[in-house]
């Protein structure tokens, strides 16, 4: 009979501490609200020595961590020679920050006509040489650039080891 009443003693003590524990962190915590860590980013913008457009406000690349992020390329040229440059110049800003094909982990694909890129696929796959990311394609009615069909951007994932 007195294994019960001790039991919920027992669990009653293991609450109540584990809740001033939590209160004690709550309390370091409200002492430091302004106290945050500061993400460190790297750029590359083409051969902008600022690394960023500022007429646009963005940057082509931006390195946090491990991971690269990197902005739409766009082209007007929807055929297997037109998506080709769209690759090759994702491949200069992987490049940027020692990272290649590999290295990439998603993709999104916006056009004005998806139909046509189905047809090329094949451009892209060469790209990955077989080893494709995640992606989302997604036909939009228009881009940033007025004539552009295509625009493509990155997210590719560093080793700890290329950092």
């Amino acid at each position: 009979m007195t294994k019960i009443p001790t039991l919920i003693c027992f669990v009653s003590l293991i609450l109540a501490s584990i809740g001033c524990k939590n209160d004690s962190d709550s309390k370091k915590q409200a002492e430091k609200p302004n106290q945050k860590t500061a993400i460190v980013k790297e750029k590359w913008h083409w051969d902008n020595t600022q690394k960023q457009n500022e007429s646009a406000g963005y940057a082509q690349v931006v390195k946090a961590g491990n991971t690269i992020y990197i902005s739409g390329i766009p082209t007007d040229d929807l055929s297997p020679e037109g998506i080709a440059k769209v690759y090759k110049a994702l491949e200069k800003c992987l490049n940027s920050f020692g990272a290649t094909s590999e290295n990439v982990v998603k993709e999104n694909l916006y056009t004005t006509d998806i139909e046509t890129m189905k047809k090329y696929n094949d451009s892209r796959k060469e790209f990955y040489k077989g080893d494709f990311p995640a992606a989302t394609w997604v036909q939009i009615s228009r881009l940033y650039e007025p004539n552009a069909k295509l625009e493509i951007e990155l997210i590719a994932q560093l080793s700890d080891a290329s950092r």
